[in-house]
């Protein structure tokens, strides 16, 4: 009887919490044990991915989205995963999730036809406890730094007016650990101290100098890269290896036009 009584004021409470919009009732098929297994790939790096089976963890994930508020529009950044919840052999729930967004004027998941606001708690209690590869310390200062680095090494003595597009999608050994709106500050970041530089994945034509960014190894203390600058109009190239190490409790960034010794 007390159990009768406990689930009868559970679900008006539910039910309140959805005339309030602090609920949603879109993700019940999750509640009520139709998804046999949820996908998660990244859209940067489609080798990384895994796979959410534990019901104990996508009874957590229900309790996210749940809550998650809808939204008139989604964000305009690029979706660094995407979520498929496998229903059936024919039917699949699919949402593209901006990490670490938490905005009202915009969604960072959105699919079946839906627009949700959805709390960060996603990707420290769901991605992070399934995240099977180690990100290098302190990844988003040493990497975009890193570039920041290079560029002004490259254009101390160069033509500022030039236009710089920086290339990030062939850096595939960092692209699961890049984030939209780790981005999207980053570019803030460019404009501040530089005034051509931007990234720009496409349209090279357009574009006087064309830096290519990749990655060639990492550990938590120690990263290195290679930034290839390529001048259209002189055809010329010019490459710098970046070599940054953490020791005596910070990092130490050096970019040099010759291979350093340990690269």
């Amino acid at each position: 009887m007390m159990v009768c009584v406990f689930s009868t004021g559970c679900t008006k409470l539910d039910e309140l919490k959805v005339k309030a919009g602090l609920k949603n009732t879109d993700f019940e098929y999750i509640k009520q044990g139709k998804i046999k297994k949820i996908v998660i790939r990244s859209t940067r790096d489609q080798g990384f991915g895994f796979v959410v089976a534990d019901k104990k963890v996508m009874d957590e994930l229900y309790n996210i989205l749940s809550t998650a508020k809808a939204a008139p529009q989604k964000s305009s950044l690029e979706p660094d995963y995407v979520f498929e919840m496998v229903e059936g052999s024919n039917k699949v729930h699919k949402f593209n999730y901006v990490a670490g967004l938490d905005k009202k004027d915009s969604g960072n998941l959105y699919g079946d036809d839906k627009i949700y606001v959805v709390s960060k708690r996603i990707d420290n209690d769901i991605i992070k406890s399934y995240w099977t590869i180690r990100e290098p310390k302190d990844f988003k200062e040493v990497y975009y730094g890193s570039i920041i680095e290079a560029l002004n090494q490259y254009l101390k003595d160069k033509d500022k007016n030039k236009a710089v597009g920086i290339n990030l999608k062939e850096d595939v050994e960092s692209a699961k650990f890049i984030l939209s709106t780790e981005l999207e500050s980053f570019k803030e970041d460019l404009k501040d101290k530089f005034k051509n530089v931007s990234i720009a994945d496409k349209d090279k034509e357009n574009y006087d100098v064309w830096m290519t960014v990749k990655t060639q190894g990492y550990k938590s203390t120690l990263y290195k890269a290679t930034a290839v600058f390529w001048d259209k109009a002189e055809k010329s190239e010019k490459k710098y290896y970046i070599y940054s190490k953490y020791e005596n409790n910070r990092w130490n960034v050096k970019i040099s036009a010759e291979k350093p010794n340990g690269f």
